[in-house]
């Protein structure tokens, strides 16, 4: 198991973002959290098998609908023990 932090800019903040993550990670399987940032950004933490986290990237460069994704950044970090879902988080 690897794990992820992402940082998401453009348009992603109301436009249904932090859902599309969860229902994504929800199908792949992944664990971790997502939230919105004060300065506009979204955060996404991940962790879960090499393979879908590649396929959950990919996703997230697409976004929603009405997302216009400018830049993803692509952090490795440590995994978290005990998270065995995805949550979308408040700040």
């Amino acid at each position: 198991m690897i794990a992820r932090r992402y940082l998401i800019s453009g348009r992603v903040q109301g436009v249904g973002f932090r859902y599309f993550v969860k229902k994504r990670a929800d199908l792949y399987g992944i664990s971790g959290w997502v939230r919105n940032l004060p300065d506009g950004r979204v955060e996404v933490f991940a962790q879960g098998e090499e393979a879908a986290l590649e396929e959950l990237e990919k996703d997230l460069w697409r976004g929603p609908s009405l997302a216009r994704v400018e830049k993803v950044e692509k952090f490795e970090v440590q995994p978290e023990r005990g998270l065995n879902w995805f949550e979308i988080r408040l700040y």
